[in-house]
């Protein structure tokens, strides 16, 4: 018999997002993702997954006195917690009924794993994705702006000559959730891919993603769990042309160190998963770090941070 988890879900109000999920990683619970209906994106849920085993009912209660002061700074009360006995080979079937295909930017359709590509997106470059047991569908703003600035990126180096879209980059992806934005990269040309996130379920999930695209041949994407040391391993001790970085503003904080062995000479970072209002802190650590933002872009109420080392800007 496989894992029996338990399944948290709860509203979750825009004003706690954020806190949210940066708690309850914190609190254990690592497995952790958003879902709205397509037609209703403001209508966002919370959900989170408990190994059965680890979490008697004691445990759970404990999980949502940690929570509840989470809603005081906002004058809210925390939503209602409800919770659902889910048996492992049953754990993305909530995300079948709501995931339609979606187009990102200008190139780019990302595509559930079980539907067939719309024949007026057939020109798309198609990222197949099951979000298994971890997640990074492109439906959180963090992750669209990543995929967006990929895309973006891509079309600076056209116009500039440099050749087609990412050709020939080494791309690093640290904290790679599903693998989507590895697997962008590689559609939009990148040459090789070295992805690594702290959760195991997150390099199964991605190792599965690379191979429904047919992208875990020949070393195009490798994959590792651990963080900016295992992710540094993979590159050889050499850095990256580009790295990804779609993680919580604290967490990114922490990691800035880790840069100069993840990116290299001339290499370009792309930084998400951070609120508007986080942005600025960010921008005073990177660049007391050597580090210079070269742009900064906002969706609602997320941002990214495009940045490169100070001493590659003339």
């Amino acid at each position: 018999m496989g894992l029996v988890w338990w399944r948290l879900e709860m509203a979750a109000p825009a004003e706690l997002e954020e806190s949210l999920l940066w708690k309850l990683p914190l609190l254990g619970v690592p497995r952790v993702a958003l879902q709205h209906p397509p037609e209703a994106p403001e209508r966002r849920q919370l959900l989170a997954w408990l190994p059965e085993s680890d979490w008697p009912a004691d445990q759970r209660q404990e999980l949502e006195r940690a929570l509840a002061p989470l809603g005081e700074p906002f004058n809210l009360a925390l939503p209602q917690v409800h919770w659902q006995r889910q048996a492992d080979e049953d754990w993305s079937l909530s995300w079948k009924s709501h995931w339609r295909p979606d187009p990102v930017g200008e190139r780019l359709l990302v595509l559930p794993a079980w539907l067939e590509v719309p024949a007026e997106q057939a020109d798309r470059l198609v990222i197949r994705i099951d979000p298994g047991s971890a997640f990074g569908t492109g439906s959180h703003p963090t992750t669209r702006l990543c995929l967006e600035a990929l895309e973006a990126l891509a079309g600076e180096r056209e116009r500039s000559g440099q050749g087609p879209g990412l050709h020939g980059l080494r791309v690093a992806d640290l904290g790679c959730g599903s693998g989507i934005l590895g697997l962008a990269a590689l559609r939009l040309g990148a040459a090789t891919v070295a992805a690594a996130d702290c959760d195991p379920l997150a390099e199964r999930a991605t190792r599965q993603n690379a191979a429904l695209n047919g992208l875990d041949g020949a070393q195009a994407l490798t994959v590792t769990t651990g963080s900016a040391e295992a992710l540094s391993e993979l590159l050889g001790g050499r850095g990256a042309d580009l790295l990804l970085c779609n993680i919580l503003a604290p967490v990114i904080e922490a990691l800035i160190p880790c840069f100069p062995r993840l990116l290299g000479t001339g290499g370009v970072g792309l930084l998400s998963g951070l609120l508007v209002d986080q942005a600025a802190g960010l921008e005073r650590d990177l660049l007391a770090a050597g580090w210079r933002v070269e742009q900064r872009v906002e969706q609602d109420r997320w941002g990214l941070l495009r940045i490169r080392s100070a001493s590659d800007v003339a």
